[in-house]
């Protein structure tokens, strides 16, 4: 045989065995181990007012444990609303108990005299009528003037009668209605009390957990805009592993599955519970799942870690139902 044909053959032979490579690689079994990397979520730490920074008490890597104070705005703003709400509460609670009270005893006295007047009115009134009865009775006096004195002795007696009354009416509080609608006050002012002291501690916030301070944007005298991000905190519970699985074996994973993974310089045993399984798959068009694509597709799975670790580490995860 030509060695040009010798040539050619081996040339078709290489590339028939190239193709039969390629075309066996993804079914020679898949790698023992899913790759992944570990990703930490920030929570971002702002104020929701504009001020200066009075107070930067972290630094950027700190370790915060939960409910410490992380930093301080100028305050004085928000101080002033909550010193005016708190007055505003006072004044409430003035009137609603002012609401329950009846006048003054100034302005009580002033009833008491007018009783004691209409009082004495009808003293001098019954007096009149016991003298001229015996002498209309004898025939002195003409009947009406009997009749005059009893109409001003019952005159007199409806005047006590009124005087009493409002004796009473001004001891005691306001209605009921009114009494309601100053209640009503005293609530309203209390609740923007309360949302005024919400506001004062957004000012200087706190650590909602353990975590470690991821950036520092501000420093201490720094002017910085209303709910612009001060510093980054990373919490523990933030951090979780990604990894993808093959969309063959997706099936095997579930929410609270525990999977085992490991990382360069970590220490051994590691687990992560899983926490979220994406439904959509990482895939690139064109969208006609053959056999072919359907092994290149992948889900991603996140999982909480039982260890911290640092955001970026590649880790190496350990499928579902697979030897070791």
């Amino acid at each position: 045989m030509k060695p040009q044909r010798l040539l050619v053959v081996g040339l078709l032979l290489t590339a028939a065995a190239l193709i039969a490579a390629l075309w066996a690689i993804p079914r020679l079994g898949r790698s023992p181990v899913l790759s992944g990397y570990v990703e930490g979520e920030p929570l971002y730490m702002a104020s929701p007012v504009a001020g200066r920074v009075d107070q930067m008490l972290v630094q950027r890597g700190d370790r915060v444990a939960a409910g410490q104070q992380l930093f301080v705005v100028d305050p004085s703003q928000l101080a002033g609303a909550r010193d005016q709400a708190s007055a505003e509460v006072s004044a409430a609670k003035a009137q609603a108990a002012d609401a329950r009270k009846g006048q003054r005893p100034v302005e009580l006295a002033v009833f008491d005299a007018n009783v004691a007047a209409a009082e004495a009115n009808l003293r001098d009134a019954a007096a009149a009528l016991r003298r001229v009865r015996p002498l209309v009775e004898k025939g002195i006096y003409a009947k009406a003037r009997l009749d005059d004195a009893q109409a001003a002795h019952d005159a007199a007696a409806a005047q006590v009668a009124a005087a009493k009354r409002q004796r009473q009416a001004a001891a005691l509080g306001a209605r009921e209605d009114q009494i309601r609608a100053a209640d009503s006050r005293v609530a309203q002012a209390g609740a923007a009390l309360t949302a005024a002291d919400a506001r004062l501690a957004d000012v200087a916030p706190f650590a909602p957990g353990a975590a470690r301070v991821e950036e520092v944007f501000f420093q201490t005298g720094e002017w910085a805009s209303a709910n612009q991000p001060i510093l980054a905190l990373l919490p523990d519970d933030r951090i979780k592993v990604r990894f993808f699985v093959p969309e063959a074996d997706i099936s095997t994973y579930k929410i609270g599955s525990v999977v085992e993974f490991a990382c360069d310089g970590c220490p051994p045993s590691l687990s992560a519970k899983v926490t979220f399984i994406s439904p959509r798959p990482e895939f690139t068009p064109p969208v006609i799942y053959s056999r072919e694509a359907r092994d290149r597709m992948v889900f991603l799975v996140e999982a909480l870690p039982s260890a911290r670790l640092n955001p970026g580490q590649p880790v190496d995860v350990q499928p579902l139902g697979r030897a070791k």
